[in-house]
């Protein structure tokens, strides 16, 4: 017989909720001074989603044990919200080892682009792969990503640059949502590159004239769900006017932009982000002083991708300045073949390390303010009332962030397990 309440997870040694009052996002002061409950317990209601957080003797006097599904007794540990990655391009299919060599001997990322590699080496395959192929390596991909602690990842399409490929490899995805234990944020990125044989007016031209129209049917019909729209705004890919033209359609679909900008060269990415409303945009490696105020301005969120710039050797992305200026500032990993990373607590070490964030900084990053960057932070982010019931249980001292992002590959460092979560009690959780 089902009992009215899914997990109770109690006298947890720190309990950081993150959030206190259901802040959206974290800047300033707010993100130096997470919520933690010392002590504490949470309830998990049968639809997955939170229904009481609080001091471990409150919650007992509240709650019967004999009304749970499950009980765990999260004594010594540390109970956090599950991770969120906010961007990934986890659908492909070939891979880029060889490139490897070529960056190493000194070749930059537009130089392998040029040579045929990068983003077009995998588009050729990607295309040529079956559905089964990408669906099966995606869920590989995304259990991995699972198991580092990640309960909510944007993932982007991109590697196809035409129609079909682009449906494909939102189709996939969206089988993805409907059966793993993991919540996505899925990105239609056709405007990834210029395809082989189209200048940027053909290919921008094909994007708003056959493209966007078929997902809008597609959408229209409910066969698919996308949620946001991205374009790679960079010298020698979309330039400043096609980046418009393409997010606006998008916005006009319902579709929140979230796009990669100021990464190689400085493009004035933000600035026109934050002109649009943009929910946030990605990389910022060279982002100016005046991007920095209009994205504070507009609440446009800044995705920093650390181990872009570590694999690159591209300049570290000015998260001091953004934060010291009130830009909401989120982390992803921005897995793909070129930065094959799953681990969100290897990206908030590196954010700390390389990027000069604190450590509540980094968290808060890599939870609230990602959420906030992917439209979600009413739903994931912290543990508040009414949010999906989406956490981690760590073995670790109260010293948690010490722990957690100083040794990202220590195994008391790390998630214990996924049944600490309910995503792994029940596939409905994250579907709620």
């Amino acid at each position: 017989m089902s009992r009215p309440y899914r997990l109770l997870v109690k006298n947890a040694k720190q309990l950081v909720l993150i959030c206190k009052s259901s802040e959206k996002f974290l800047t300033k002061e707010g993100i130096q001074n997470l919520c933690v409950i010392e002590n504490g317990s949470i309830v998990i209601g049968s639809d997955g989603l939170i229904k009481a957080v609080g001091p471990a003797e409150t919650i007992k006097s509240q709650y019967a044990e004999a009304l749970f599904d499950k009980v765990i007794d999260a004594t010594g540990m540390c109970v956090l919200p599950g991770l969120v990655d906010a961007h990934t391009h986890p659908v492909w299919a070939g891979d880029r080892v060889h490139e490897f060599a070529m960056k190493l001997a000194g070749a930059t990322y537009m130089d392998v682009h040029r040579a045929g590699g990068g983003i077009h080496f995998t588009v050729e395959h990607t295309r040529a792969a079956t559905a089964s192929d990408l669906l099966a390596s995606l869920r590989s991909r995304l259990v991995r990503m699972q198991r580092a602690g990640t309960t909510l990842v944007e993932c982007k399409s991109g590697y196809g640059l035409e129609l079909q490929t682009e449906l494909k490899m939102l189709e996939v995805i969206e089988e993805v949502r409907r059966s793993l234990p993991i919540n996505i944020s899925s990105t239609y990125c056709g405007a990834h590159a210029v395809p082989k044989g189209k200048t940027v007016a053909e290919a921008t031209e094909d994007i708003l004239q056959v493209q966007l129209p078929r997902l809008k049917e597609k959408l229209s019909a409910g066969t698919l769900r996308v949620d946001n729209i991205d374009v790679f705004c960079e010298q020698g890919v979309f330039d400043l006017s096609s980046t418009r033209s393409i997010l606006q359609a998008g916005k006009q679909m319902g579709l929140n932009i979230n796009f990669h900008g100021d990464e190689l060269h400085p493009m004035n990415s933000a600035q026109l982000g934050a002109e649009l409303g943009a929910l946030a945009i990605s990389h910022l490696e060279e982002v100016t002083d005046e991007g920095i105020a209009a994205m504070a301005k507009a609440k446009t969120a800044a995705v920093l991708l650390p181990t872009t710039a570590y694999i690159l050797r591209l300049p570290q992305p000015r998260a001091r300045d953004m934060l010291d200026a009130g830009v909401i500032v989120a982390l992803g990993s921005d897995f793909n073949p070129n930065a094959y990373c799953c681990s969100m607590p290897i990206v908030m070490h590196l954010a700390c390390v390389n990027m000069r964030m604190s450590m509540p900084e980094a968290l808060a990053a890599a939870t609230i303010n990602a959420a906030y960057a992917l439209g979600r932070s009413h739903t994931h982010g912290s543990l508040e009332v009414n949010k999906h019931g989406d956490l981690l249980l760590l073995n670790a001292t109260p010293d948690f962030l010490m722990q957690f992002l100083s040794a990202p590959y220590h195994h008391s460092a790390t998630p214990s397990d996924l049944c600490t979560s309910p995503s792994a009690l029940s596939k409905q959780t994250l579907h709620m």
